[in-house]
């Protein structure tokens, strides 16, 4: 997989404009040809990459929902300080994902529904496990808070940091470093207060 400092591959920059599009206006709202046209090549030439525009969208929602998955798997298995670094962990890989990818948020909000079923099954199967490394993850950090309490916490703050491509229009928040620090803030009281 291409890093961030990589130039995307055709595929890679057809699924990007491909998701800015449907979060802009709706999948059923974007045409093939718009997606080529984003990316400089003609819309029947998108079909060299992809079946369609269904197996764009599936591609995007079961692929974001795999990073996140493999991000936190990652991030468990590099811990080495402890418990409350691993949760700090999570939350900043989380806050990275909100912040870096507003389009599929806003995507999976509305989209998800119009996968086919094995694919809306696929991404909710990896979305139960990424859900289970932070439920672990802040049993440990909170070992008094019960497994049901710490599971609403854990979705309450997804709720929160999912948020923020809600919250304005991109560029309208404090820069990236001090956002990032106030939803790792809110984040980490989300958590204090479901342990009280």
């Amino acid at each position: 997989m291409a890093t961030r400092t990589d130039a995307p591959t055709r595929r890679e920059q057809i699924l990007r404009e491909a998701a800015r599009l449907f979060a802009e206006r709706g999948f059923h709202g974007v045409g093939v040809d718009e997606i080529g046209a984003a990316v400089g090549i003609s819309g029947p030439g998108l079909y060299r990459h992809f079946a369609g525009k269904d197996a764009m969208l599936a591609e995007l929602l079961v692929g974001i929902s795999g990073q996140l998955l493999t991000g936190g798997k990652r991030r468990v298995a590099e811990s080495e300080h402890g418990p409350e670094a691993l949760l700090d962990s999570l939350i900043e890989g989380h806050i990275d994902f909100a912040l870096d990818d507003r389009d599929l948020i806003t995507l999976h909000d509305r989209e998800l529904d119009r996968l086919r079923d094995s694919d809306r099954k696929l991404v909710r199967q990896l979305q139960r496990q990424y859900v289970e490394l932070w439920v672990q993850a802040v049993q440990k950090v909170y070992p008094d808070l019960a497994e049901p309490h710490a599971r609403v916490a854990v979705h309450a703050v997804f709720g929160l940091l999912n948020s923020t491509p809600h919250l304005s229009r991109p560029g309208s928040l404090p820069g990236r470093s001090a956002t990032a620090g106030m939803l790792h803030k809110l984040a980490r009281g989300a958590f204090a207060a479901a342990a009280e």
